[in-house]
């Protein structure tokens, strides 16, 4: 049975992205399950740190771009919405070139906050970066900026 508020398509989610970091840092959702989303980050001249390593910031930008949308996708975004509150993230081995790719999964679900969990591998599928993000769920017109739809 499916997390989700209503059926979504990737298409469905691309306009939320344009015109935001997400499109800068070349963030892609790739997949959307029944309770998960997953999403790529390329590791290349934009997402490095002066090491030439994937920046850690880089992967946060990853994990919580995909936990709010997933939040989100839990929601009658015409009556609530999510926004970030917290995220920790343990950066547990470099990577230099390629794609990353996360997936988010749900550790609650509820009528004011949202806690995913997002975890990060390599090509090789080794972890490299676990993150916990949680959203405080909202009414739309509490944040004056928020844009509610694309």
């Amino acid at each position: 049975m499916s997390i989700w508020f209503q059926p979504f398509t990737l298409d469905d989610l691309a306009p939320y992205c344009r015109n935001t970091l997400v499109e800068h840092l070349g963030i892609r959702v790739t997949e959307i399950g029944t309770d998960f989303i997953k999403g790529t980050l390329p590791v290349d001249q934009r997402t490095h740190q002066t090491m030439g390593i994937l920046h850690g910031g880089a992967a946060v930008a990853l994990a919580e771009t995909l936990g709010s949308i997933a939040g989100t996708m839990c929601l009658d975004m015409t009556r609530r919405v999510c926004v970030g509150q917290e995220i920790n993230a343990n950066h547990l081995r470099p990577v230099t070139s390629g794609l990353v790719t996360g997936t988010a999964r749900p550790i609650h679900l509820g009528a004011r906050s949202q806690v995913w969990q997002i975890e990060i591998q390599d090509e090789r599928e080794r972890l490299i970066c676990i993150s916990r993000l949680t959203l405080a769920v909202i009414e739309p017109g509490a944040m004056p900026a928020l844009r509610a739809s694309p």
